[in-house]
Parts: structure tokens; sequence; C-alpha cells
């Protein structure tokens, strides 16, 4: 994780975004699967540093939220998403 400046989001690199997804969404896509989706399209919006990609937190709490469904109340509730 890199250094919060202040007004600044945090920003992780690939490996650091793929724990903090793990760690606070519970979601386990690995670095190489960011990696994959960074280049076809659908993961998290990124910054780059020279050839680095930098995740801004919030880009990440606002594309896990919105792969989560709504909470269902047994397996069978399909519901409309």
């Amino acid at each position: 994780m890199l250094p919060n400046t202040i007004g600044q989001p945090r920003r992780y690199r690939r490996a650091e975004a793929s724990a903090y997804l793990k760690s606070t969404w519970g979601i386990d896509y690995k670095p190489a699967t960011l990696a994959k989706v960074a280049s076809l399209g659908g993961g998290p919006r990124f910054e780059l540093a020279g050839r680095f990609p930098l995740y801004p937190e919030p880009e990440l709490d606002s594309w896990a939220s919105a792969r989560l469904s709504p909470l269902k109340s047994s397996t069978s509730d399909a519901g409309a998403i």
C-alpha cells in the first residue's frame, strides 16, 4: 500500500488490491485476474504510475460493491439483479 497523502485516496498495487478485495469484501480476485480484466475490461478502474497500475481505494470499493448481489434469504431466491 502506498502512503496516504492528505486529501488523496489510498492507492494499491495489483497484489495489494487483490488482498484488499479479499480482506474487505471477501472477493477473491488474484493479481493475475486483475491484470487480465485490466486488459479485457470489466475490472476496477486504475491509474498508471509509469508502467505500474495503481487502484484507488474508492474505485475498488465501488467495483466490489457492484459485483455483489442483494441479500438472499435462501439459495432458491434468484431475485432480480
